[in-house]
């Protein structure tokens, strides 16, 4: 975890002219109007997503998800609940003493708990910074919370970077707490407070203190790591040599026996058979607590078969050794993007690929685990994102004839341009390159029947040089040269 993008010097010497300035940037920026400097990259990405989930700048408010007897419930259950006295101890005598308040949220920004001074939770009850009230940027935009759940980085959010006009009398600093287990988001350690209560240390602080809770769940989990181990091993045990592990309740490996693992095994909840990442099979079968992972065989499983055809002007088609896979415009963006980079992509390259500059990796990785579950194991593999299976693609089949230079086999796999509906920078961009290729290409070889059939795709139908080079190319017996010769008439 680093410490993100700080807010600039000017804040801490002058605060109130900083929060001037920076109301300034708000309405230049929202209307449209030469700004008198730029935001922080941070706040303008956050500013962007905000607005695209509609959140309202001058009349936003945190909506209410959870009474409190509902909350009390998801306060027992959640993980950071143990980790409570810790944050108390690090954050609620100092926000008490700099008239600050401590606030934690879930992974969707629900506010959970909430301590501190109690003027300022006086003056938080009025503008709904309050529990049970989501704190997300879907939700509320720009905030210290949420942007860190966004991020997945530590952020301080003063006074006019808050998207939403009514928080601009405020000042917080937020970091996020990961899961030692999963590295799954939990949720965020927050301190707010009043524009004038700002100091220097404050987002130090905070992300100090989500690293101390990190670690101790992190002991935690190591203490219930060593209780599993040792109630299971006479289950390890009766394997008598052979190949196999027990796992925890995620998948990690926390003893194995005549065999090498991964640190995690992907497991579904009941166990059950899966492929690992070498291709060998291995049953899991469910304990206490826990699971017993045996290997059946030594040898690899065959490849699992992933075909994607989306060189068309419908939909597409994904398919799993023939199996038809219900798939979103997204996964299909994703799939693309790993078949054209088969050592893989980092969670941040997909998100700059798929978004642009204002790609969000969280975003991503919750995608691809969304994408995992429905292809089946030995599909999709982490770290880097990558595909296992073998792959055939209508797309690659067309590139591999483009560089081949055989027209004829370009123009069959080319039935559509690439993912038309996509607005990904990273497809927009192949999509073009492919359809100008096999146009070019198809012109080039003044060949009837690959012209013929590039002009029965949408992208050469109207295409005026295709037409006059079938009109060209085609024999006067042909009847295919009566409708090009109608069609480029009609085109004029």
């Amino acid at each position: 975890m680093h410490v993100a993008e700080p807010p600039e010097p000017d804040l801490l010497r002058d605060p109130e002219s900083y929060a001037q300035l920076l109301r300034h940037v708000r309405e230049a920026v929202l209307s449209g109007a030469a700004a008198p400097r730029s935001p922080r990259s941070v706040v303008s990405e956050s500013w962007e997503r905000s607005l695209a989930a509609h959140v309202d700048p001058d009349a936003g408010e945190a909506p209410l998800i959870c009474e409190a007897d509902e909350l009390t419930e998801l306060r027992a259950e959640h993980p950071l609940a143990p980790v409570l006295p810790l944050l108390r101890e690090m954050l609620v005598s100092i926000a008490d003493d700099a008239e600050h308040m401590m606030i934690v949220t879930d992974a969707n920004g629900l506010i959970l708990w909430r301590e501190g001074a109690t003027g300022v939770l006086l003056r938080a009850d009025r503008v709904a910074l309050t529990e049970g009230t989501r704190w997300s940027e879907e939700a509320i935009g720009t905030n210290a919370m949420g942007t860190t759940l966004a991020t997945g980085q530590p952020v301080q959010i003063y006074s006019a970077e808050h998207l939403v006009r009514r928080y601009h009398t405020w000042t917080c600093a937020a970091a996020p707490v990961r899961d030692p287990d999963t590295g799954a988001l939990l949720g965020s350690i927050d301190v707010s407070g009043p524009l004038r209560t700002v100091h220097p240390a404050m987002l130090s602080l905070v992300t100090a203190t989500a690293q101390l809770a990190e670690g101790r769940l992190r002991a935690q989990l190591a203490v219930r790591d060593e209780k599993v181990r040792r109630a299971n091993m006479p289950h390890l045990a009766s394997l008598r040599g052979r190949p196999g592990a027990l796992l925890s309740a995620g998948g990690r490996v926390l003893a194995a026996e005549a065999c090498t693992l991964p640190s995690t095994v992907e497991v579904r909840k009941g166990g059950g058979t899966v492929t690992l990442p070498d291709g060998r099979i291995a049953t899991v079968d469910p304990l206490d607590e826990g699971y017993l992972l045996r290997i059946a065989t030594s040898g690899s499983a065959p490849r699992r078969k992933l075909s994607l055809e989306y060189l068309t002007d419908g939909p597409g088609s994904t398919t799993v050794d023939g199996r038809d896979i219900p798939f979103t415009l997204r996964h299909a963006e994703l799939l693309t993007l790993l078949a054209l980079q088969p050592r893989g992509l980092s969670a941040e390259k997909l998100a700059l690929q798929l978004y642009g500059e204002s790609g969000n990796p969280v975003t991503v990785r919750a995608e691809i685990h969304r994408l995992r579950t429905q292809l089946g194991t030995g599909v999709l593999q982490t770290r880097p994102y990558r595909i296992a299976a073998t792959v055939d693609a209508d797309f690659l089949r067309t590139k591999a004839a483009l560089r081949a230079g055989d027209a004829a086999a370009a123009v069959r796999s080319f039935q559509g341009p690439l993912l038309a509906e996509s607005e990904s920078p990273a497809i927009l961009e192949e999509r073009e390159s492919i359809s100008a290729q096999v146009r070019q290409l198809a012109l080039n070889s003044r060949d009837a029947d690959t012209l013929w059939a590039f002009w029965e795709t949408s992208c050469g139908a109207d295409d005026l040089a295709i037409l006059d080079a079938l009109c060209a190319v085609l024999s006067p017996s042909d009847p295919r040269l009566a409708a090009v010769r109608t069609h480029r008439a009609r085109l004029g």
